[in-house]
């Protein structure tokens, strides 16, 4: 029996493993489908595998890594076609950047419901922000080293770089947390503003990476709503449609990304996808947290009120109850 657990538990690990590797090469697939060149080399505007390895890490714990890893060596043979010393330094790099992230994350008390305020600026600045620096930097330097990259053109690879893994993380890995959270729906859900809100999100966002007239800021209000509205669940494939249109957009350099260099592109669609995830997710965050706030408020006053029901009764009976003293002390004048 023991055996037979032990053996059980070591293939669930390793489908996880699996699972993990296989998801982070596909999505690794999706973004390379939106590839640019940039100084001769191949950067990225939206990198989904590390949001997919930060999300595996929360949901599975840091013994998950090996999958991270091997996904990434899939990854990197499908661009290179061979493993060599710049095939080894990405390799380090898409492993420990999303493994640095999530210990940071774990210190400071991270929850992956991201119901408060904290836990979303805790994966903005240390999820995303702070732990892509690693990759960003490994990879630049081995370029570098391997005289791939003139080292002149380090820093811009390298924001490039950086901007890339942190949209992966802002963008994908709220949605995989709600994902792991979803329900089936129901009758009573909200369903014809749910699907006003699509539409409206929809058209505003091709309004907004197609029009040259600059008019990217349509989308924010749509996305207030959808975090007033409906918290994370529907912010955050609101904020992933914008992102991934915008991507589109702008490497088919139309609209407000039309006749721009390279740079000047990703750094754009760098701040647009960097704005939208920020205000889908500290707004959710905080509105979410005051509704938790007010039930825990709501459920104290409720415990407070049966308290207060439960002595009225008894304090009543006893001040209508006469006192033993008062009786004696009115029997005695007649006794004598």
């Amino acid at each position: 029996m023991i055996r037979s657990e032990k053996a059980r538990r070591r293939t669930v690990a390793a489908a996880q493993l699996l699972g993990v590797a296989a998801v982070y090469y596909l999505s690794g697939r999706l973004g390379l489908l939106r590839r640019v060149e940039a100084y001769q080399s191949v950067v990225t505007p939206l990198w989904p595998p590390t949001g997919v390895a930060l999300a595996a890490l929360l949901q599975f714990g840091g013994r998950i890594w090996p999958g991270i890893a091997l996904g990434a060596l899939f990854t990197t043979l499908s661009i290179s076609g061979s493993f060599s010393p710049l095939g080894i330094g990405i390799l380090a790099g898409n492993t420990l950047s999303p493994l640095c992230a999530y210990l940071a994350l774990r210190a400071v008390g991270f929850r992956e419901e991201l119901d408060r305020l904290r836990d979303g600026l805790a994966l903005v600045f240390l999820g995303a922000f702070a732990g892509m620096l690693i990759s960003s930097t490994l990879g630049s330097i081995t370029l570098v080293v391997t005289e791939k990259l003139p080292p002149e053109r380090f820093w811009p690879i390298w924001a490039c770089w950086w901007a890339g893994d942190v949209m992966g993380v802002l963008v994908v890995t709220p949605m995989l947390l709600v994902l792991r959270r979803a329900r089936m729906p129901r009758v009573t859900d909200r369903w014809l503003e749910a699907a006003g809100l699509f539409v409206v999100v929809t058209g505003a966002t091709i309004l907004a990476t197609t029009s040259t007239l600059a008019m990217l800021y349509v989308v924010f209000p749509v996305l207030i709503w959808a975090a007033l509205r409906f918290q994370l669940p529907g912010s955050a494939p609101c904020a992933l449609l914008v992102s991934v249109v915008a991507v589109v957009a702008a490497t088919h350099r139309i609209g407000p990304f039309q006749g721009h260099a390279v740079l000047e592109v990703m750094l754009n669609l760098a701040v647009l996808n960097g704005s939208v995830t920020l205000t889908s997710l500290l707004l959710s965050a905080v509105i979410t947290e005051q509704q938790d706030i007010r039930r825990e408020m709501e459920h104290a006053c409720t415990e407070l009120a049966e308290l207060v029901e439960e002595l009225t009764p008894r304090s009543s009976a006893r001040a209508r109850r006469p006192a033993a003293g008062g009786r004696v002390a009115a029997v005695r004048p007649d006794a004598g």
